[in-house]
């Protein structure tokens, strides 16, 4: 075995070499002093500090191996001294003392050694992780800035906390909450696509200095405010936006609401320069595309430097409770009760820095490996406010139905959420694609016969050709030019295997209806699904 099997490395080698010799000098002196004199009491616990000082520079095996030599030191000190009694029940007593404080401390150790290993490598991946999103950030071509949303949202807050429930109407009212939010907004970093797009204005840091970007009267920034009044996670619009040369140029504006109420003072904001109407498709999904990823980084980040915050305290709380516990086993007789409460309490605070990596891991990952309970009303919402800049950007209506009390289904709530923007997104390309002067997507949720709960996407365009309707689910079949012809079937793969159904149909007033039968929790059909 190399010394790299006993010894982390994390620190350099003549500090490392120093505490090893001290390590060494004071288990020799213990030994001598356990074994050569004649001083009653457990003298052998003293090994416990010579781990101590070994614990920033050994590994796990390392812990253990001094633990070890510790132990057999204590033994031959207790068997030289005692060669012509063996049977010394106090001596024993002090013995055993020592090998338990010997062995809790080593565990201790070891754990420490273990959380400050995983400490290092989250740290590496947040370091990871800013660069990443640091990297997608300057050198996309899309205008990206990170601005400080913080004082908009506390005013905000503080608007709700007074009864205000329509911002609009109190803007209305008070037409200099609009100017006062402006005047919050702070802008923390822009890429270089952004200082191309708007010039030295795109930089400037200064509160306020969004009133030279957007021209007077604009009302673009009271929108925003509602989509955040709101608790909206998103807001996408055209707006005229002003360069440090006074040219007008006619953007698409998107801003990604992060869920954590303490990450608004770094929000992504994205512009792209529509201008040009024949690049407006293709430049508005490269935003969105590059935008999202930007988002999904900067979140990661986000969650990266919480962790690393939020394991300081319960770590740190482990170190004092080990130290605790050796001033309490180094009393003349140990506090043995006082040195249980502070094993309990270590126990405690690595339990909660598990918990605390755990649910990390979960907020990171977005899928689901179990079925889970789905509130139907809610994802339906939720999927709609994803789909605001589809519905937006091509005009389309909708609205929302929902029935007063409507169970909840079994199901991967990521998957049968993908299915749902399936099929609305059919339902706005069918619509766009068709001369419906008002065109209207609504979306209803309802208890069904029996065991059932009934989603419907119905929409108010051309409807679905005679010829088609029954092979709408086949593999590769497609109405669509550019299309491929596996989404349809896809869903209804997954509806089904979940229990429920997927249908289609003509709606007598005009458009298609998509109808999806799902089971209710705890449905045997379900159930049997998943066996």
């Amino acid at each position: 075995m190399t010394s790299t099997h006993f010894f982390n490395g994390r620190t350099d080698n003549g500090y490392g070499t120093v505490l090893a010799a001290v390590a060494l000098v004071l288990a020799g002196t213990i030994f001598y002093i356990d074994t050569f004199t004649k001083i009653e009491g457990a003298i052998a616990v003293l090994y416990v500090i010579a781990l101590l000082l070994l614990g920033d520079i050994l590994t796990a095996r390392g812990h253990v191996t001094g633990c070890v030599v510790a132990v057999v030191l204590a033994a031959a000190s207790y068997v030289y001294a005692h060669s012509d009694a063996l049977i010394d029940l106090q001596s024993l007593l002090r013995l055993s003392v020592a090998l338990a404080a010997l062995v809790i401390t080593t565990s201790l150790l070891m754990r420490n050694e273990a959380s400050r290993s995983e400490l290092i490598a989250t740290n590496a991946a947040l370091r990871e992780s800013e660069s990443r999103y640091r990297a997608i950030f300057d050198r996309t071509k899309v205008a990206l800035w990170e601005r400080d949303y913080s004082s908009v949202r506390e005013i905000l807050l503080s608007l709700k906390a007074q009864g205000v429930d329509d911002i609009r109407e109190y803007a209305r009212q008070q037409p200099e909450i609009v100017d006062r939010c402006v005047a919050a907004v702070r802008t923390v970093a822009a890429n270089e696509a952004a200082v191309e797009l708007l010039g030295r204005n795109a930089i400037d840091q200064t509160p306020g200095s969004l009133r030279r970007i957007l021209p007077p009267g604009d009302e673009t920034f009271l929108d925003l405010m509602e989509a955040m009044f709101q608790g909206r996670r998103s807001f996408s619009d055209s707006v005229t936006v002003v360069g440090d040369d006074g040219e007008k140029k006619l953007v698409l504006l998107t801003v990604s609401f992060p869920e954590d109420a303490t990450a608004f003072n770094r929000v992504v904001t994205g512009m792209v320069d529509i201008t040009q109407r024949e690049l407006a498709q293709k430049a508005l999904q490269d935003a969105r595309a590059e935008l999202a990823a930007s988002s999904r980084t900067a979140a990661i980040g986000a969650l990266s430097t919480s962790l690393a915050h939020e394991l300081n305290q319960p770590l740190g709380a482990i170190i004092v409770s080990a130290q605790t516990l050796v001033r309490w086993l180094d009393r003349d007789p140990p506090d043995l009760a006082a040195a249980k409460r502070a094993t309990d309490r270590i126990v405690r605070d690595g339990e909660r820095a598990s918990e605390i990596i755990k649910q990390t891991r979960s907020r990171i990952e977005q899928t689901q490996s179990e079925p889970t309970s789905v509130d139907l009303v809610h994802l339906v919402e939720e999927t709609c406010a994803i789909m605001d800049a589809e519905f937006d950007g091509h005009r389309v209506k909708h609205k929302i139905i929902a029935s007063k009390s409507v169970p909840q289904v079994i199901a991967m709530r990521i998957e049968l959420q993908q299915v749902l923007i399936n099929l609305v997104t059919n339902a706005i390309q069918a619509l766009a694609n068709s001369r419906q002067a008002n065109p209207q997507v609504n979306i209803e949720v309802r208890p069904g016969d029996g065991d059932q709960v009934v989603i419907s996407v119905a929409d108010n365009g051309p409807g679905i050709a005679e010829d088609a309707v029954d092979k709408l689910f086949a593999p590769f079949f497609t109405t669509k030019e550019t299309g491929m012809g596996i989404g349809l079937s896809v869903c209804k793969t997954f509806v089904e295997a979940i229990g429920g159904r997927l249908t289609a149909r003509n709606n007598a007033s005009g458009g298609a209806v998509f109808e999806l039968s799902l089971p209710l929790v705890g449905a045997k059909k379900h159930e049997t699904q998943y066996a």
